[in-house]
């Protein structure tokens, strides 16, 4: 079982074999997702609002992302595990932003790390990469700058916007990057940038001409109660399930089925 590495996907695209993606915040889902070939295990920055309970990604904390960052490296055998770096630990100088990507691949046992912005990030992504930090790109609707945008929003909709994100991706590219997740942009627009990129691209709502598909594991197995988003599939209702479950469990304890002799020691 070899390990999912930048060469792997680059070879992926290049076969036009599809690159899977989701999500994973700890050890049992890594394990999981591994068990099933998943190629790419991200720990995002979703993080703060799937598994935190904060309302946005905005207060992850480095701290916070490489503990589950090292959860989810103990248990992927084959996937490549990504770091996803959270707001305001890459984007003030390029020398922080190196020492907190490194901090991932030292200590967390990533593979590899993630960052939102386009031209404006490519000085530090140049630098990563020449200290032998692979670094996977992030376009479009980016949720660090969900303030800026003023909320959550297909992007690249007016040819302006669609020229200056092709026009970043190339830059990205040139500095350096392995691959690079378009979010919630127009179909035809994540098509023209695979076509012009070398690298592999990853729909997150952008269609399917990209070169693989990515979604938050929790929105896709159904385990929280909000409305995902319109680009997502739900392929199983584990709330649902669960949610079942432990009503049981609570009816059962209090009319004294639960334990049963079969649960029981003997002497």
């Amino acid at each position: 079982m070899s390990r999912v590495t930048t060469a792997t996907l680059q070879e992926m695209k290049e076969k036009g074999d599809p690159i899977t993606l989701l999500t994973a915040y700890d050890y049992p889902t890594a394990c999981l997702l591994d068990e099933a070939g998943i190629d790419i295990l991200l720990v995002g920055d979703s993080l703060g609002n799937t598994v935190l309970g904060y309302e946005n990604t905005l207060p992850v904390t480095l701290e916070e992302s490489l503990h589950h960052t090292a959860a989810v490296a103990r248990g992927a055998k084959r996937a490549m595990v990504v770091g996803d770096l959270p707001f305001l630990y890459y984007q003030t100088t390029i020398g922080e932003a190196v020492w907190n990507a490194g901090r991932y691949l030292k200590e967390a046992g990533a593979h590899a790390v993630k960052l939102e912005g386009g031209r404006e990030r490519a000085d530090a992504v140049r630098a990563m990469v020449e200290t032998g930090i692979p670094v996977m790109g992030h376009l479009g609707l980016t949720p660090q700058m969900v303030h800026q945008f003023g909320g959550y929003r297909v992007q690249g909709k007016t040819d302006e916007a669609a020229q200056r994100l092709i026009e970043d991706a190339l830059i990205l590219e040139e500095a350096g990057i392995f691959s690079l997740v378009l979010e919630c942009i127009p179909a035809d627009v994540a098509a023209e940038v695979t076509e012009k990129l070398k690298i592999p691209t990853l729909s997150c709502g952008a269609g399917p001409h990209c070169d693989g598909q990515v979604m938050v594991v929790h929105d896709m197995l159904g385990c929280t109660d909000r409305k995902p988003p319109k680009f997502v599939k739900q392929y199983a209702n584990l709330r649902e399930i669960a949610l079942e479950a432990v009503k049981t469990f609570k009816k059962e304890v209090k009319e004294g089925i639960f334990p049963g002799p079969e649960h029981c020691y003997g002497k």
